[in-house]
């Protein structure tokens, strides 16, 4: 396909299509990939849909409908979501500060925002109880057992990803293109909405999709902090362990299948935002 020469108007060299045949090397290479993303994420997935069909449409919506999984499946989708919501923007704005800025203790803060990521989440649950639950806390600060709980513990353990996500492709911006917006009388906030931002936005919204996932499926940091209490401070994955020791595997999967579906969809609808805010920039 042919294509123009902005510069001069006239036609540019053609470039070659992509060939869609493969070769043997690079079947072998589709075929053990497919394998190896059916054995652990598409079969699991399935057998969870398949179980969670097991009861009927009836016990699936009476699991659904249950005021104890409604109360709980609420509780983690609002959590994950308001949690996502100030990440995007606390993360953007860590990672902005650790790119462009220079100060004492950089190195430092670089090391403990990977914290979330190397602690196993049972110890993120302590450190967090330890901080702000109980009469003694050092900060003054009690949260243990309270649905606040839920959402401090989803704001540790999901912290680094939008900060992660962003900052690499933030040391990779060309800031010579900002230079020259700058000389031909942009402002600062111009500058990073119409150059910046669209730059930004496939790792914002990358970071932000693996936050609400992240929280949707925390476990271990509530365990000690939240207490677990129904119609307070129990999430969708405690409730989903405490059918599973009742043997109750259909209302398990059941939960489980919904969390499935409704992080899927986000996943989906935050993929459109962000090709959308890319393409206007």
């Amino acid at each position: 396909m042919s294509t123009v020469d902005v510069s001069t108007g006239r036609p540019g060299p053609t470039r070659p299509a992509l060939s869609t045949t493969l070769t043997p090397t690079s079947a072998v290479g589709l075929g053990i990939t497919m394998l190896w993303f059916s054995l652990l994420v598409l079969i699991p997935l399935t057998a969870v849909l398949v179980t969670a069909s097991e009861g009927g449409w009836s016990n699936f919506v009476h699991t659904i409908t249950n005021g104890q999984t409604a109360h709980a499946v609420r509780l983690t989708l609002t959590g994950a979501a308001v949690v996502t919501f100030l990440n995007v923007f606390t993360g953007t704005a860590i990672a902005w500060v650790l790119v462009r800025d220079r100060f004492p203790g950089k190195g430092l803060l670089e090391l403990v925002i990977d914290i979330p990521f190397a602690l196993p989440t049972i110890v993120a649950g302590l450190v967090l109880l330890s901080l702000y639950g109980g009469e003694e806390s050092p900060l003054g600060i009690n949260v243990a057992n309270t649905e606040a709980s839920v959402y401090l513990a989803f704001l540790f353990v999901t912290l680094p990803f939008v900060v992660r996500m962003v900052q690499p492709v933030l040391e990779e911006l060309d800031l010579d293109v900002e230079e020259a917006a700058a000389s031909l009388g942009a402002s600062r906030p111009t500058i990073f909405l119409r150059i910046v931002l669209p730059s930004l936005a496939p790792a914002i919204f990358a970071g932000a999709a693996l936050s609400f996932a992240r929280g949707v499926g925390e476990y271990g940091s509530l365990v000690l902090l939240s207490g677990n209490l129904p119609f307070k401070s129990e999430v969708a994955s405690v409730r989903i362990l405490g059918a599973i020791e009742n043997d109750n595997a259909e209302g398990a999967a059941a939960i489980a299948a919904v969390l499935l579906v409704i992080s899927l969809a986000v996943i989906v609808v935050l993929d459109v935002i962000q090709r959308k805010v890319a393409s206007r920039g």
